[in-house]
């Protein structure tokens, strides 16, 4: 079996990761696999493709703010790929996160049509079938339904600075998704693989199925970190942690000040994830930048009493996850995804969306003591998001994919 996927970035982040271990996972098993990517490290040379250059995306991203269309440029850089998909002839070709601002979406689908290729789209956010939004729970626009249009979040997500094109975008996602003979759709989640199921842009999705993504649960485990603990003068304190790749207001930076504010004098919250710089943190938070060593992010969950997740948009949550296999207890919102990845025995659901709720929630926990949660919240990580597991549910998508003729 041939396989490629497409994504923005390689061997980093969330869907960077995923892709790589997959693409591994493929070769080691006797398949033919390359990653298409715009961004990111090259580990694999051999089965790797780079798609474009950093003044091509560029200049995308300003043509795309300019003219409010995402995935309409970058014609150069697609052809290539598309010369290359010739010369490889994939028999699968798996479509990740594509709006990075470096892949014309157009000529990749239409050729996905036209060469009948089998195409599993999977979703790590909502984008695939919105008119340009990765999410919409919090504005509670579900215009995707029956037309975009006047569009509640021109200025998130693919931000455009003048026009409106969001009915334009999704009419096309419809038709030329609609034109895939084989398509099958991978939700990272039940709640987005329901989501997906209403959406016009896959009526004619030959299956949809749940995947949730995989972590290394060999790195995140259950552990000590009392010497970090002391490192960061954390010594005696109950520690409340929460990561993200990039803090904004979306993934509930506000709410995690606001608990700042309210803390004890033996509390701590330790922030994980790079924070804009006119950002005013007190004296109750200490703030560790992005880190792109799983070891070291899983010892930052190791020293927590407790991990919360102040988000409202979660289309998987990879930090819950990494939380839940290192043993520590979980606090967040009955909002989206996040409450399928935390059960009664592994935290706390929360019904009401305030700082005050989570707080007071994080300190039962706390008082609790996470050897109370340690052990469930370690076998729920290890049976849901198993790589061996999870890659392999991949592969059989793939091998259904391709007995459709």
């Amino acid at each position: 079996m041939k396989v490629l996927q497409i994504n923005a970035v390689n061997a980093v982040g969330s869907t960077g990761q995923n892709v790589k271990d997959l693409n591994d996972y493929l070769i080691s098993n006797g398949h033919s696999s390359v990653v298409a990517y715009s961004k990111g490290p090259s580990v694999n040379p051999e089965n790797e493709f780079r798609i474009g250059n950093n003044a091509d995306t560029k200049l995308h991203g300003l043509f795309s703010r300019l003219f409010g269309l995402q995935g309409y440029f970058s014609r150069g850089a697609t052809k290539k790929l598309l010369r290359f998909m010739d010369d490889f002839k994939p028999d699968v070709v798996v479509l990740n996160n594509l709006h990075g601002n470096f892949i014309n979406l157009p000529f990749l689908l239409k050729y996905l049509a036209d060469k009948d290729i089998a195409t599993v789209a999977v979703l790590h956010d909502c984008w695939f079938y919105t008119g340009k939004c990765c999410h919409y729970t919090v504005e509670g626009c579900y215009k995707w339904q029956d037309g975009c249009g006047n569009c509640p979040s021109l200025k998130k997500h693919n931000v455009s600075w003048f026009f409106d094109k969001t009915a334009k975008m999704l009419n096309d996602k419809i038709a030329s998704f609609n034109s895939i003979p084989r398509l099958a759709v991978v939700g990272v989640s039940n709640w987005i693989t329901n989501e997906a199921k209403k959406a016009p842009v896959f009526k004619n999705a030959k299956n949809f199925t749940s995947i949730y993504n995989w972590i290394d649960t060999d790195t995140f485990s259950t552990g000590s970190a009392e010497d970090l603990k002391v490192r960061l003068g954390l010594k005696g304190k109950k520690v409340i942690l929460s990561v993200a790749y990039g803090w904004s207001a979306d993934k509930g930076l506000n709410t995690l000040l606001d608990i700042s504010n309210k803390l004890k004098a033996d509390e701590m919250l330790l922030l994980v994830g790079d924070i804009n710089k006119d950002v005013l943190l007190n004296n109750n938070i200490i703030h560790i930048p992005t880190t792109n060593s799983p070891k070291e992010l899983a010892e930052y969950y190791s020293l927590a009493n407790v991990f919360i997740q102040p988000s409202l948009e979660e289309t998987f949550g990879k930090v819950t996850a990494e939380a839940l296999a290192c043993g520590i207890p979980v606090v967040c919102f009955n909002s989206t995804t996040t409450p399928e990845l935390v059960n009664e025995d592994c935290g706390i659901v929360l019904n009401e969306f305030d700082s005050c709720s989570m707080l007071t929630a994080a300190r039962e926990i706390i008082a609790n003591g996470k050897d109370k949660y340690s052990s469930a919240c370690r076998n729920r990580a290890t049976a849901l998001f198993s790589k061996d597991k999870n890659v392999a549910e991949y592969i059989e998508t793939f091998e259904e994919l391709l007995k459709e003729i």
